[in-house]
């Protein structure tokens, strides 16, 4: 077992109050496992089905495993123009 730690960025900082949270993984914990801690935080409910997970800066698939020390982030939708 261990803690990571998730970045939250704009839409995603504000529905869920803060700019980063600690969640804790068993060993061998995949994106999906994580996605489902975020999901029972507070405020976590008006994400969107599937959203985007970087994994060291690189958009991870819902069964790469997450080491400890990796550094995460979740990815709110982005516009541009």
């Amino acid at each position: 077992m261990y803690t990571v730690t998730v970045q939250l960025f704009a839409s995603y900082a504000e529905l869920l109050g803060s700019t980063a949270v600690e969640l804790p993984l068993a060993s061998g914990a995949t994106v999906n496992d994580l996605l489902r801690h975020i999901r029972a935080l507070p405020g976590a409910g008006r994400l969107p089905s599937a959203p985007r997970i970087a994994l060291n800066r690189t958009f991870a698939t819902p069964d790469q495993i997450i080491e400890a020390g990796d550094e995460i982030a979740l990815i709110p939708p982005v516009a541009g123009g």
